[in-house]
């Protein structure tokens, strides 16, 4: 039986229709993708599934006691800007009842040595502590810290007052509050927002072993073809279902849709020739036959005429046959990267050197100085240290992450008009039109436009310039689905070359010869040949070479607490599994001495040793965890 059902939903705003005729099935344990451009009412669905909207008309059912949990796009709103509440309280919240048993059981203790209570005492002790056990009350502070270390956090962090976050790191809050939930579906709607690359990979893994069902939106590419196994794809006519993952939707697609317009043209002809002999004939001699041929052709317009989906309103990026550079278009000798007024740079770059008609994808955590790399590169700051050295013949084009390049004033019409003054009116209007702005869209000024069309304005203006040499900072940002794969279709194509700043994995695997990683803490940046694929190997060999050297390190500095932290996964869960069978058994005792004040007292305190005993083993657990989730 399905998790939930929904048959025939439609949901209006106004004069708005947003959803027409949706039904869909949500089985047990499926993980699912919901795919659509920006504007096609995803968000809106997933409002309806979690129940925080009705539809106008249509059933939804959820089946019994099954619980789900939603995160919404904008959660960092759900949180009061007074709130006092720490990371760590709304975490815990998850526990509620567990902590309230654990309480429970603490008052158990107290009573038991109360000979006047003791008897009690221990009759619901027993029976507690075992139904405690089993609904993981040793273990969901571990849980806890896991799911926050995963998602970023430093432990430092768990008390930091929710109020004094950002609003990315209140989404990733929130994120980790909802799997410790562990509902039996979840809802996310851009889970990976604000995640940075290591976090996404934890967050892939806990996917993969996720007993529930999901229904993600999300435009990370390389995310959903790591956990889905289905897509939704919705548009204006419906919801249609592709089974596998996301690179399987696009050929399943691509071969749906042109079997459908094979039979649309086929149809289309039919008509035709249908059309072509009615009105030949409808007033000669086959006046009859013709009659008949109407009434069929009528009949089957009616009911049987198929029909194209109405084709989205993406953008067809396409650059401009570049003009040829020189083979050498990039050289960097002993350069740092940073600023001039600062006590030291931001990191060490090997010498590089960068050839025609390739692309290379530089990647780093937040903060690690892609964009000040790129603006070195650009003549805009100086090296810190060293030189750059540009080709011959090049003609720079840069997209600017946070497109301080737009004039918020302008209408979108003059800003095209601005950047070629050679372009009529008619030919900008056609290039808008191109990058999916309508003809209404054109006399909007840019301070009005959202993240999505001012990505699409800035690239547009990116295509106008004629480069052969793309710097490009975070170019798919708030790109909808189909609109990032038309740019990744126009990159392809391009002949020119691309230093491409991105966290979409996606584009790097199809497009990168080089891969660039900035590592902040170690203030270098290492340059890997191959693409990244090529780059992930080494990585993981790299993780695997250090776990290696650091594990005999430790041990050799302090062999008492070494062989404590270095106890591995597997001895540690046996120790705990027999901690946690004498503690059983120690409660057993305990309820056939109850009689005996003496001997209850005397099992009570081993079993109080016992139980510190374990919450000691339990982090080192965690420890030895992360250790090996690290490497």
């Amino acid at each position: 039986m399905s998790l939930l059902q929904a048959n025939d939903l439609t949901k209006s705003y106004g004069a708005q229709d947003v959803l027409t005729g949706v039904s869909l099935a949500i089985p047990r344990q499926a993980r699912i993708s919901l795919i659509g451009p920006n504007g096609v009412g995803k968000s809106t669905l997933l409002h309806l599934l979690a129940g925080i909207e009705k539809p106008d008309s249509g059933t939804i059912q959820v089946a019994r006691g099954v619980e789900i949990g939603y995160l919404p796009q904008e959660s960092a709103s759900a949180i009061k800007a007074s709130s006092a509440e720490t990371i760590r309280d709304l975490c815990l919240g998850a526990f509620e009842e567990l902590r309230q048993r654990e309480r429970r059981l603490r008052e158990l203790e107290q009573a038991m040595g109360d000979s006047d209570h003791v008897n009690e005492a221990m009759m619901q002790y027993g029976t507690l502590q075992e139904s405690f056990e089993l609904a993981g009350g040793y273990t969901y502070e571990v849980r806890m810290q896991q799911v926050l270390g995963g998602l970023g956090f430093m432990p430092q962090e768990f008390d930091f007052p929710l109020a004094r976050l950002s609003g990315g790191e209140r989404t990733r809050a929130l994120l980790a509050r909802l799997l410790l939930d562990d509902p039996d579906l979840l809802i996310l709607d851009e889970p990976t927002n604000h995640l940075d690359l290591e976090a996404i990979e934890w967050l892939e893994a806990w996917m993969r072993d996720f007993p529930g069902a999901a229904v993600i939106v999300s435009h990370d590419r390389y995310f959903l073809d790591r956990v889905i196994d289905q897509v939704w794809e919705l548009h204006p006519e419906g919801l249609t279902s592709y089974h596998g993952d996301y690179s399987a939707y696009v050929h399943q697609r691509a071969e749906r849709m042109a079997l459908l317009e094979a039979r649309y043209q086929a149809q289309q002809e039919h008509i035709r020739k249908e059309q072509n002999y009615i009105q030949r004939n409808i007033a000669g001699q086959n006046t009859r036959q013709a009659q008949g041929r109407r009434k069929r052709l009528e009949r089957m317009l009616r009911d049987e005429a198929i029909k194209l989906p109405d084709s989205f309103r993406t953008a067809q990026i396409r650059f401009s046959e570049a003009k040829r550079s020189g083979d050498l278009v990039l050289q960097t000798s002993e350069l740092a990267i940073g600023y001039p007024d600062s006590d030291q740079a931001l990191f060490h770059v090997p010498d590089l050197t960068l050839l025609r008609g390739e692309c290379v994808a530089l990647i780093g955590p937040n903060g690690a100085g892609k964009t000040t790399f790129l603006r070195t590169l650009l003549g805009d700051l100086e090296p810190y240290r060293g030189q750059v050295t540009l080709g011959a013949s090049l003609q720079l084009g840069y997209f600017e992450q946070a497109h301080a390049g737009l004039q918020p004033g302008h209408t979108l019409l003059e800003e095209v008009l601005a950047t070629d003054e050679t372009l009529l009116i008619s030919e900008a209007r056609n290039l808008l039109g191109r990058f999916a702005f309508s003809g209404d869209d054109v006399q909007k000024t840019v301070a009005v436009l959202s993240g999505g069309e001012m990505g699409r304005l800035a690239l547009l203006k990116l295509v106008l310039q004629g480069a052969n040499l793309l710097l490009l900072d975070e170019p798919s940002n708030h790109l909808d689905i189909p609109s990032q794969e038309t740019l990744q279709a126009a990159l392809e194509a391009f002949n020119g070359t691309i230093l491409l700043v991105t966290h979409d994995r996606y584009l790097i695997r199809a497009l990168a010869s080089q891969v660039w990683v900035i590592s902040p803490d170690e203030g270098t940046l290492t340059a890997h040949r191959g693409g990244f694929s090529e780059f992930e190997k080494a990585r993981r060999q790299s993780q695997n070479d250090q776990a290696r050297e650091t594990r005999p390190t430790v041990e050799r500095k302090d062999a008492r607490p070494a062989r404590k932290a270095g106890m591995d996964l597997e001895k540690l869960e046996s120790s705990i599994s027999g901690l946690e069978a004498e503690m059983a058994e120690m409660s057993r005792a305990i309820e056939l001495a109850a009689g005996d004040v003496e001997e209850v007292l005397r099992l009570g305190e081993r079993y109080a040793a016992l139980e510190q005993t374990l919450e000691e083993q339990l982090g080192q657990w965690d420890q030895a965890a992360q250790q090996v989730g690290s490497a």
